[in-house]
């Protein structure tokens, strides 16, 4: 049943123990946990949190773990976490499915946020959420979940700790929303995230070719909002702070969709 939903079930206890631990500062804490499979990571957030609810996908699997939890703290709900509603809760965590990782990080980081979110996640998202500006694995996603929230890549995860295992490594990743975004309201963000995605569509190239192409503007002008924030047309996107993508959005305002 999890394998079909690609689903691969942790059962280190030590791992469990140290995700538990990454996630929930306490018993004050209500967690959300994504995914909760055969409830091995349940009973470990629960062991050291004041309420867990876990939301699973696989409704045999969600009435399995609903009958042999035994803890009246813990709630499962059956159903897709991308499109049920989200219980309010102080920490989002879980060993979230690969192929759906961005939208889940995307709907963790919408408001009302928690204090904190613990994915495992495959390895090579968490090292490009926690790659630095101008390196390899630096991207989109990094840039635009940076706009609301500080990220730590903690610990790696052998695939042969899942069962059954998957091809790849996974591992740990927190984040923890800004207490001031860098974006100024869902709108900006709405606009800082379409520009990151245009020029990181050219990544190739350089930004004062890719801010013509995308905005429909002439030479001279492009080159002049790029100088506007201080940033060379000479320069590659992959170079660019998150803060420098707001500040070239606000530049951009006139030619970005809200």
């Amino acid at each position: 049943m999890g394998a079909r939903l690609g689903q691969h079930f942790l059962f280190d206890p030590s791992i469990l123990r140290r995700i538990a631990a990454a996630a929930v500062s306490g018993p004050g804490d209500t967690v959300l946990e994504i995914g909760p499979g055969k409830g091995t990571l349940t009973r470990a957030l629960a062991a050291v949190a004041g309420r867990v609810t876990a939301i699973e996908a696989d409704r045999a699997l969600a009435a399995a773990l609903a009958e042999e939890i035994g803890d009246p703290r813990v709630t499962v709900v059956a159903g897709d976490a991308l499109e049920v509603p989200w219980p309010r809760a102080t920490v989002v965590c879980g060993n979230i499915p690969y192929q759906i990782t961005s939208p889940l990080i995307e709907r963790a980081l919408t408001p009302p946020r928690p204090d904190r979110i613990v994915f495992l996640v495959q390895a090579e998202v968490a090292a490009r959420l926690a790659a630095a500006p101008g390196s390899k694995a630096y991207g989109a996603l990094t840039a635009g979940v940076r706009l609301v929230a500080t990220v730590e890549r903690l610990f790696s995860v052998p695939a042969g700790a899942f069962r059954p295992p998957p091809r790849v490594d996974s591992a740990l990743v927190r984040l923890v929303p800004r207490a001031a975004p860098l974006v100024a309201g869902a709108a900006e963000e709405r606009r800082v995230r379409s520009l990151i995605q245009a020029l990181f569509q050219r990544r190739r190239q350089q930004l004062g070719r890719s801010v013509r192409e995308a905005f429909g503007l002439e030479r001279a002008d492009a080159e002049a909002t790029l100088a506007e924030v201080s940033v060379a047309a000479a320069t590659r996107v992959e170079t660019l702070a998150p803060e420098q993508f707001v500040a070239l959005a606000r530049a951009l305002a006139p030619h970005l969709a809200s």
